[in-house]
């Protein structure tokens, strides 16, 4: 007996203390902490029982994202006790295993836990939204009745929540000062530019506004330019006089740039240190291919941030932006692959015309499609016309929303045999909504027949034209009283069209191109007339060779500063009188600016940087100061070359050369710098130049091929 005892005071489990057992186990096998949102910390209690009449300590431990509150807890005999784990939520599901020690035994409980990303949630006024994380949804409660809200619209101060809505009262923007445009944008709030008064036609004076007086006439600075000036005789002005002086030894005859000191007068020569080649200030390898189409854009630039689409690669097509500095903001895929072109942006979102309608993406974040409308939804015929975009132009509206002139083809076998069983091309205007609804469809125009490539453009007062190359010209009218009832298949039914073109000349601009420019209270069409919007005799301009050779405008760019003049075209000239047709190195292209008034050329200049090579402008903007920026290139025995050029008044007033031999796609004019999307040695890139301190792009006019840099086709006051 004393043998048997002896024996079992030793068995597993026994503390050896009075015959008393030790020993526990977890009471569950798996804790499963359930849907926890990304980031945030849940807790849960795992029980410890106690197997034994002894009592022990367990020591607990787990790895992350679990973790113990305590990694030691004591059970009394029979007892039971918590060890307390913590879940530290990341994105998708976590497994973990808590292992529990204790008297020469150890236990494990598996733990999981799903960690919930939350959507973004609309913050709509009047609304309360927040992400449900057991549904994985937003969920909106609507705000008390009076409640103080912030209006969507800048233009409305102290809202109050009515029937969900937050109404408020019109902000006033005047600031008493008569020579300031004072207007209210909806994104920005109130905007205050300075009244632009025209320009005397005394060069020698300079239109300045008076708090007492209005737009009035004083002295321009003395030694001001006048007219041409070289290093033998230079107009100048003194005393708002203009007079031809001998320029003196050391006198500035042509500024410095980016790549070049300035020039100074010795020995009647103007001598300058040569051009270096520009080196980029920023220069990246873009996502892609950029995606090229008529009637869009390969660079969009919008405040701090630039947008290009590209295909390529395992990423498909995509749309990426980067802040002006070169990181990368986002690059969003498209939907089903399918390559976008840009049109326009702003802060209501990046427009692309989609192979299946149009579309708007998030100018931040990260880029989501905020809105599709298909083809079909705005009565347009499918599919679109084989070669030509549907969407001509768009232009954003001052409240953001979406204009477009949008063009297709019928059924293949709509037509008759006179037209090779194709029916005629139609086209209609439509209005998008851009932000509240966005991508709703609020007014359409008639369908018409297709009447050529048109312009879309915006006046400072947000009244939209329309030109189109057969040569019409023409206002586009809202009727706000049919757009309830506007249907897009029917647009006649219960009320008539919401989009409707009052012709502004009659007989048209025949003979025009594609082109639009509006600035000052003048519609500069088609790069042949002058238009005044309010209705005026319309100015043909001339061709200004004296009947000697042939003169082709080009549609675009075409420049408007703030006062409506001078205008600023690209002309392709030809010396020849015989008829016969010019090669490409005898064909010329020139910058030409002209009078708005009379419609005579002022000045003009070859615009290529070679004089005998053949070559390309693409992109031209109007900088402070009276310059004009041109971004051309040149085919030159070793290669195609593209510079930088500055023009005043006639004449070159610096050139600065790109490095390498690279082919441009797309570029922009934005503050003191230019932004280009080319190849170089193969490879597509994203680079940007500095002009100079003394040159800088004005933002005021139509200083853009396509309107500002964002292409949203609208005047800047």
């Amino acid at each position: 007996m004393a043998f048997i005892l002896a024996v079992a005071g030793c068995q597993a489990g026994d503390s050896g203390t009075g015959g008393s057992r030790q020993g526990f186990r977890p009471r569950d096998a798996v804790v499963d902490f359930g849907r926890v949102l990304e980031g945030a910390q849940a807790r849960r209690a795992v029980t410890v029982l106690a197997t034994g009449r002894a009592g022990l300590t367990v020591v607990a431990s787990v790895d992350a994202p679990f973790a113990v509150v305590t990694s030691e807890v004591s059970v009394s005999g029979g007892g039971a006790t918590e060890v307390e784990v913590v879940f530290t939520a990341g994105h998708g599901l976590s497994e973990g295993t808590l292992l529990l020690s204790g008297a020469g035994l150890t236990e494990s409980v598996r733990l999981t836990g799903l960690g919930i990303r939350p959507m973004p949630c609309p913050g709509r006024p009047c609304f309360d939204s927040r992400f449900d994380v057991a549904s994985g949804t937003c969920v909106e409660t609507s705000l008390e009745e009076g409640a103080a809200c912030t209006p969507e619209s800048r233009c409305q101060v102290d809202g109050r929540c009515q029937a969900s809505v937050c109404v408020g009262h019109p902000r006033t923007c005047d600031d008493n000062n008569p020579c300031t445009v004072d207007a209210c944008s909806p994104t920005r709030g109130c905007v205050t530019s300075r009244v632009a008064c025209p320009a005397p036609e005394n060069p020698c004076k300079v239109g300045l506004c008076d708090l007492e007086e209005g737009c009035t006439a004083v002295d321009a600075d003395d030694f001001s330019p006048c007219g041409p000036a070289d290093c033998q005789t230079a107009r100048l002005c003194f005393s708002g006089a203009c007079r031809e002086v001998t320029p003196p030894e050391g006198f500035v005859c042509a500024p410095a740039t980016a790549c070049q000191g300035e020039g100074t007068c010795q020995g009647g020569v103007c001598q300058r240190p040569g051009p270096v080649e520009l080196a980029p200030e920023l220069s990246l390898e873009l996502e892609g291919v950029p995606v090229e189409a008529d009637g869009g854009t390969v660079l969009l630039v919008l405040e701090d941030s630039l947008y290009t689409s590209v295909c390529g690669g395992d990423a498909g097509c995509q749309l990426v932006a980067y802040t002006r500095s070169g990181l990368l903001r986002y690059a969003t895929p498209y939907p089903e692959g399918g390559a976008r072109t840009l049109l326009a942006a702003s802060d209501a979102g990046v427009v692309v015309h989609a192979p299946e309608g149009l579309e708007a993406y998030a100018p931040r974040g990260s880029g989501a499609r905020l809105w599709h409308a298909s083809w079909a939804s705005l009565g347009v015929g499918e599919p679109p016309s084989p070669g030509r975009p549907p969407a001509s132009h768009v232009a954003l509206t001052q409240e953001e929303d979406v204009l477009a002139y949008v063009a297709w083809r019928a059924a293949p076998d709509a037509g008759g045999a006179e037209d090779g069983g194709t029916a005629p091309e139609s086209a209609r205007l439509i209005l998008l909504s851009g932000r509240e609804d966005a991508g709703t469809l609020l007014g359409v125009s008639q369908v018409e027949a297709w009447r050529g490539e048109a312009r879309l453009g915006l006046d400072a007062l947000g009244t939209a034209w329309l030109y189109t190359t057969d040569g019409r010209l023409a206002r586009v009218d809202l009727d706000i009283s049919a757009l309830s009832k506007v249907s897009p298949m029917e647009p006649d039914e219960g009320g008539g069209t919401a989009l409707k073109l009052s012709a502004l000349v009659d007989g048209g601009v025949p003979g025009g191109g594609a082109s639009l420019a509006i600035a000052g209270g003048r519609l500069l069409v088609g790069a042949r007339a002058v238009v005044p919007v309010d209705g005026g005799v319309p100015v043909m301009l001339s061709d200004g060779d004296g009947g000697a050779g042939a003169r082709a405008p080009i549609a675009e760019p075409a420049l408007l500063p703030s006062t409506g003049q001078p205008g600023y075209l690209f002309t392709r000239t030809c010396a020849r009188t015989d008829g016969i047709p010019c090669t490409a190195r005898e064909a010329r292209v020139v910058l030409r600016a002209v009078n708005p008034e009379s419609g005579h050329v002022v000045w003009e200049v070859d615009a290529l940087p070679d004089e005998v090579a053949p070559g390309t402008v693409y992109e031209a903007a109007l900088l402070q100061g009276g310059l004009v920026g041109v971004l051309a290139d040149a085919e030159l025995p070793e290669g195609r070359q593209s510079w930088i050029q500055f023009f005043v008044r006639g004449t070159r007033a610096g050139s600065c050369p790109l490095p390498g031999r690279p082919h441009v796609a797309g570029a922009a004019f934005l503050g003191q710098h230019l932004y280009v999307v080319l190849n170089r040695d193969g490879e597509w890139r994203l680079e940007s130049y500095g002009l100079g301190q003394d040159f800088k792009a004005e933002e005021r006019g139509w200083p853009q091929r396509h309107g500002g840099t964002a292409r949203t086709r609208s005047e800047s006051p």
